[in-house]
């Protein structure tokens, strides 16, 4: 069977337009060198704190990329971006460790690669959202290398410097290299022992990571290769600081790319290519999948929605690019950002909740615990004081006047014309890539069915995406005018209207529940657990006394993730943890019930104990 499969993949990749990558007929070999968790906090970039000689020589012989989005703030739905060109909320996967299937059509990028005759490494970090359809790499492991490869196959290595991961810059015991006096904070962060201390070691690790960038480079030269070897640097996502990584700001999505082409390769080099330059060209990481696949001399395929911006497959530059936040890790929430060459515009669709969640990882960091702290006790004003309050559903900043993204202009009449620019860019990109995150995570499974839920996402009419989006905008916009429109949605035909209009109830409080009590309670039984798990929700927390026991029943019901999966068990948890002690009454249900489904995936499952845990630490 496993042969049959590998033949037909070699068949439907076969089929791709291939021609040659350069003059002479050679297939370059491409090296990636990626770090995690960090934003261009280098000194090529400008940064004078930053201690990154390597790199710094490395960028004064290549190109660097001054206006870079990982796509997503978060590892797992960043690299999903990346191996398969498409934007993860098109695939059902902006979920943090998800694992969806892909339609039959779409393949991994290395897969093409390897079809070409690349022998493609993966040192050593995989971590996508999706599930692989067949075998993608020749290696991937910590013992993965292009040294392994056939003499004279080109390559493709994957190198993936941990050492700056969110994880290390909380390590103590450490030894600080850098000066926390020195440190700069950002606008929203509280200037602590603990705030200076995190962000010097996260300067640190980045001194490390360089050193063993510069290790990965002289490899290559020892082996006789850097002339025809293209590589590439970038950061996975914003750095492990609280506030930029897992938040669609540009500082959860702002990295690092450096591209140094040798000189008998400029064939494939964009046409701003300037040794030591430094190019305005807005990327994202949709586009490195059809930028790979353009070097390999092959066409990307429709499917994909990345520009390739290198090779002979190149394509003009966009005029945004676009990032997301969806669940991570055991919080729900809905995001969507996009920025231009100047503005940011974030679009919140879950504006009752907070930004800082309590999510466990997070916490983990000395930061976010003395930030949240300071707070909890009043000692700190605005714009230290936004992370742990309520957002608003729009926002818009300049990163020329405000790099730290903390005045928002979205209510400024003389900014109004940029914010209709990006409200109405985002609303055209969502619906262009069939943006399945308007849909909640177990409902996008469940009406998916048998097929994958990009299949299902893309047609029009199982998935009325227009409608939804509507419906969506009318009840995260907080307008009290929408209340009718609300009201009407109770009773739509489709799960995903129904979701969004009983949110809207819930995000409005009292006022909007009272007149819509009866259909809300019509909805406890409703076709879709997530409906109900909203509308117990919405009732248990605004509606009448005699609404709390029925309500609190339907998440006593819908909490077991061995009855029900861990997306609706997750959802239902969320519910009753921010009902606090109005759902006091369920403790003995949480304490006692199943902690995991014993048929869902290890990636998803482990977030269920997670907040089992946190709600029974916190009566």
């Amino acid at each position: 069977m496993d042969t049959w499969k590998t033949l037909l993949v070699s068949l439907a990749l076969s089929v791709v337009p291939i021609r040659p990558a350069a003059q002479g007929n050679a297939l370059p070999n491409i090296l990636w060198v990626t770090a995690e968790d960090i934003n261009p906090h280098l000194g090529c970039y400008g940064d004078a704190y930053a201690d990154t000689p390597r790199l710094d020589r490395f960028a004064a012989r290549g190109l660097r990329y001054r206006h870079v989005w990982s796509t997503a703030p978060v590892c797992a739905p960043a690299r999903t971006a990346i191996i398969t060109g498409m934007y993860p909320t098109a695939l059902g996967a902006e979920h943090m460790r998800s694992s969806v299937a892909v339609p039959e059509s779409v393949k991994l990028f290395p897969q093409y690669l390897r079809a070409r005759g690349y022998y493609c490494v993966n040192n050593n970090k995989e971590d996508y959202n999706v599930r692989a359809p067949g075998r993608v790499w020749d290696e991937s492991s910590n013992r993965a290398h292009w040294r392994n490869r056939a003499p004279g196959q080109p390559f493709f290595a994957v190198f993936n410097l941990t050492v700056s991961h969110e994880s290390q810059i909380r390590t103590r015991p450490h030894a600080l290299r850098h000066d926390p006096a020195r440190a700069r904070l950002p606008a929203y962060h509280p200037d602590t022992p603990e705030v200076r201390h995190d962000w010097a070691q996260y300067y640190d690790k980045i001194t490390e990571m360089d050193e063993q960038f510069g290790r990965r480079l002289e490899e290559l030269e020892e082996a006789g290769l850097d002339r025809e070897t293209i590589v590439f640097f970038f950061g996975d996502n914003g750095s492990g600081m609280p506030r930029s990584k897992r938040w669609p700001y540009n500082s959860g999505l702002h990295v690092p790319l450096i591209v140094h082409v040798p000189p008998g390769l400029r064939d494939c080099a964009p046409e701003d290519y300037t040794p030591g330059g430094a190019t305005d060209r807005l990327i994202g990481f949709v586009d490195l999948a059809p930028t790979l696949l353009s070097l390999a001399g092959i066409e990307p395929p429709d499917w994909m929605q990345g520009r390739a911006f290198m090779g002979p497959h190149a394509k003009g530059p966009s005029a945004y690019v676009h990032g997301f936040r969806g669940r991570m890790d055991e919080r729900f929430d809905m995001v969507r950002s996009v920025r231009n060459a100047r503005y940011v515009y974030i679009r919140n669709y879950r504006p009752d909740l907070i930004y800082g969640q309590n999510i466990d990882y997070m916490f983990q960091t000395p930061t976010t615990r003395v930030w949240k702290t300071l707070y909890d006790q009043r000692r700190l004003e605005a714009p230290r004081t936004f992370f742990w309050e309520r957002k608003p559903p729009e926002e818009l900043y300049d990163l020329e006047t405000d790099p730290d993204e903390v005045r928002n202009l979205a209510g400024r009449p003389e900014h109004q014309a940029v914010l209709e620019e990006l409200r109405r860019a985002q609303r055209e990109h969502a619906l262009r890539i069939r943006d399945v995150g308007f849909l909640p995570e177990a409902e996008m499974h469940r009406r998916a069915g048998s097929t994958t839920i990009r299949d299902f996402g893309t047609d029009t009419h199982r998935y009325p995406l227009e409608r939804i989006l509507e419906m969506a905008d009318a009840a995260s916009s907080l307008d009290a005018d929408a209340t009718r429109q609300l009201a009407q949605g109770l009773n739509d035909r489709d799960s995903g209207v129904r979701s969004w209009a009983a949110l809207g109830h819930l995000m409005r409080g009292p006022d909007a529940v009272a007149p819509d009590r009866r259909a809300l309670r019509e909805r406890l039984a409703d076709e879709s657990a997530s409906v109900r798990v909203i509308a117990a929700w919405a009732l248990a927390a605004h509606g009448d006394a005699d609404d709390l026991a029925p309500a609190l029943a339907t998440l006593r019901e819908l909490a077991p993730p061995d009855r029900n999966g861990p997306h609706v068990s997750l959802l239902a948890l969320n519910a009753i943890d921010a009902l606090g002690p109005k759902a006091a009454s369920l403790r003995d249900t949480l304490s006692t019930m199943a902690r995991q489904d014993p048929a869902s995936v290890p990636r998803v499952a482990e977030y269920v104990p997670r907040l089992l845990d946190h709600i029974l630490r916190n009566p």
